[in-house]
């Protein structure tokens, strides 16, 4: 079965105070989703592929922050192109996972994540569905208010980043 044909993990982290999380759609990671064995750009593979799937919009090429944040207003897909680190998903009492190259994890809205540490050179694609405003929320209780309320607001994107149309993450995960 190819990678991408697999069922990826998934977790649904609740409300911690700070981080909401999302309350209805589940964190998803694909493991080892996108083979970057031995490409000279995994970077561009892994940006083809998302953007193939309806989340090309705002694509960059980065690490993870090492503080905890969430997006209230937005899905995000982070796919490691190449290295490792180790994230803790879901706030501070969230899941740690140990991500590598051709992983991909798939953030609903409101989902906490924090890079814990990380091997050398670590590179990381972002990327969003067209639907959706970025912001980066950091835990405040404004913040944390405003996104109990924007969080059921963010439409359920059309296609999955590494399935497409063919796996809507959130109905087949």
């Amino acid at each position: 079965m190819p990678p991408a044909a697999r069922k990826p993990l998934t977790f649904l982290f609740k409300d911690d105070g700070a981080v909401p999380n999302n309350p209805a759609l589940p964190m998803l990671v694909y493991r080892g989703a996108i083979d970057v064995a031995g490409s000279a750009d995994p970077e561009s593979a892994i940006e083809k592929i998302f953007a193939a799937n309806g989340w090309g919009h705002g694509q960059w090429r980065d690490g993870i922050f090492p503080f905890v944040h969430y997006h209230s207003m937005i899905h995000e897909a982070l796919g490691i192109a190449r290295g490792s680190a180790r994230v803790r998903f879901g706030g501070a009492q969230g899941e740690e996972l140990a991500l590598q190259a051709g992983d991909v994890a798939v953030l609903p809205a409101g989902t906490g994540h924090q890079r814990l540490s990380d091997g050398a050179g670590l590179v990381v694609i972002g990327a969003y569905p067209p639907q959706g405003t970025y912001d980066l929320c950091r835990g405040s209780k404004p913040e944390h208010e405003k996104a109990l309320r924007t969080i059921p607001l963010v439409p359920v994107p059309a296609s999955d980043p590494v399935r497409g149309q063919s796996g809507n993450m959130w109905t087949r995960a």
